[in-house]
Formats: C-alpha cells, sequence, structure tokens
C-alpha cells in the first residue's frame, strides 16, 4: 500500500495532473443534480478534482475530507476553508447533511469488505433524503487495457477486488440507496509505459509484489524486456456508479370508509 502522506508531493503530476481531473470532475457532476446546493467530496486528495467540483456550478458549496495530512494540505491551499480531515470509515458530519456525496478512487484502497461496506454506509448517513452518492467502482480493473504490459503482469498473484460494481450496489442497497445512473470517464495521462510500471512497482504500486522480493526483480526482468520502454500505452477507462436516497415518505392519511362495491353499506346510528 502506497504512503499517501509521501504520494502526495508526486501524486498529480504522476496521475495525469489537470486533464484527468477535468475529466473526473465532469463525469461526477454529469451524475450530481442540477438542484444541488452542497456535495461532499469524501477522500478528495490534493484537491485537484474538488476544486473544479466546486467551480463548476454557481451556488453550490463543495466541501472535502481526507485522512492524509500532506494530501489536505495541498486540498486546503485549493480550496481554503472547505477542507477537513477526518476518516471516511468515520466521517466528522451529521446525518443528511449534503445534498450530494462523491468518492473518486477510494473504494479500492480500502482494503477489506467490511471496510468498503463502512464508507458506503457512511456516505449514506451523511446524505440527505433525495440526495445522491457517486463513486468509482472496478478501480483496479480499469488498468488492464489489453497491453503488452497487462500480459506481463497477468502472471502475478490475484489482488482482491473490494470495489466490484456488483458489491458497492450490494452495499449501498444495505443502506437504502437504490441505482441511479452511471458514468465513465478517461484516466488522461495514465497509459503506462514499461519503463514506468517498472518504477510504479519498486515503490509499492502492486499489492501483491513486494516492492523489495524476489518475485518483484522477476517481473521487473520482464517488463525491461518489452519494446518501447518509454512509449505510454492506452490511458484506463473508469466507471462511476451513482445511488440515490429515496426521499422520506409524508404520513399519508387513513382511507376514507368506503363499502366495498359488492357489499350493501353499514347502516349507521344518526
Amino acid at each position: 500500500m502506497l504512503d499517501y502522506d509521501k504520494e502526495a508531493e508526486r501524486y498529480d503530476a504522476s496521475r495525469g495532473g489537470e486533464p484527468r481531473a477535468a475529466a473526473a470532475a465532469e463525469a461526477v457532476l454529469s451524475l450530481v443534480p442540477r438542484d444541488t446546493r452542497s456535495l461532499l467530496d469524501v477522500a478528495c486528495g490534493t484537491g485537484i478534482v474538488t476544486r473544479r467540483l466546486a467551480a463548476a456550478r454557481d451556488g453550490m458549496r463543495v466541501t472535502g475530507v481526507d485522512l492524509a495530512r500532506a494530501m489536505t494540505r495541498r486540498a486546503v491551499a485549493r480550496l481554503p476553508g472547505a477542507v477537513v480531515r477526518g476518516d471516511s470509515r468515520c466521517l466528522p458530519f451529521r446525518d443528511a447533511e449534503f445534498d450530494a456525496v462523491s468518492s473518486v478512487w477510494l473504494l479500492h484502497l480500502a482494503g477489506s469488505a467490511e471496510n468498503v461496506r463502512t464508507i458506503v454506509g457512511e456516505c449514506a448517513r451523511v446524505l440527505r433524503p433525495g440526495g445522491v452518492y457517486v463513486t468509482t467502482v472496478d478501480k483496479g480493473p480499469s488498468h488492464n487495457v489489453g497491453s503488452d504490459i497487462d500480459v506481463v503482469l497477468a502472471a502475478r498473484p490475484p489482488s482482491p477486488v473490494p470495489d466490484t460494481a456488483a458489491d458497492v450496489e450490494a452495499y449501498a442497497a444495505e443502506h437504502g440507496l437504490v441505482p441511479a445512473g452511471q458514468a465513465r470517464f478517461r484516466g488522461h495521462g495514465q497509459g503506462r509505459s514499461p519503463r514506468r510500471t517498472i518504477a510504479d512497482l519498486r515503490r509499492g504500486w502492486f499489492m501483491t509484489l513486494p516492492p523489495d522480493g524476489p518475485l518483484a526483480d522477476r517481473f521487473a526482468a520482464r517488463l525491461a524486456e518489452l519494446p518501447d520502454q518509454d512509449r505510454p500505452r492506452p490511458d484506463p477507462v473508469f466507471t462511476l456508479r451513482a445511488f440515490r436516497k429515496p426521499p422520506d415518505q409524508p404520513d399519508q392519511p387513513a382511507p376514507p370508509d368506503v363499502p366495498h362495491p359488492l357489499e350493501p353499506p353499514t347502516a349507521r346510528t344518526p
């Protein structure tokens, strides 16, 4: 697992920068109703996407939350007064506080199905009735674009996929959320080259390949044999799923005492 406090300095530049952030923000907003007045961006990271969400719509208040201190400092610089530090498994907000909640590139990092379930539950808790939760799903598999690099990596020990679309939908349903659409967007600048993939391997990107172990050495050697060491392969395409919290149903008045049409009316004492 990467240390995101250490990763913060290079995070934006190594992950497509502004073009990728623009694509992500546009896709999130395509699933957020136009009348949304408050949005919480969970695991906002450096705030590069959060800032675009805030700038896109007049009158929509956007708040960011992230656990990594170094990430949060960068997000605060982009959105002064609108970012707090907090754990996505125990969000520091009231019930039903936001019209919309987003979590982009978070659930795949949760580490276990129980953590994913907890995070989805927290996002549902702070969402008002009628609001929408938007999250990425199947993040890890999205990086498999069918390239020669993927052919090499296919032999590595399989990684758990805690954010499958089916699992996330099931967790959402447990918390009363119903499917409300999906969108896809390109991860600009994230197409891997062999040399970059080796560098990612050496800094712990791949969960099942300890960076200093003999298995990592073998994969690095195979990657180094590929042609065009610095040519990026195709960019990944990420998937967003949206879930709506049904609005509260007002109490309905009791139906009038109408006799069944096939039964004679009951005589009433005047």
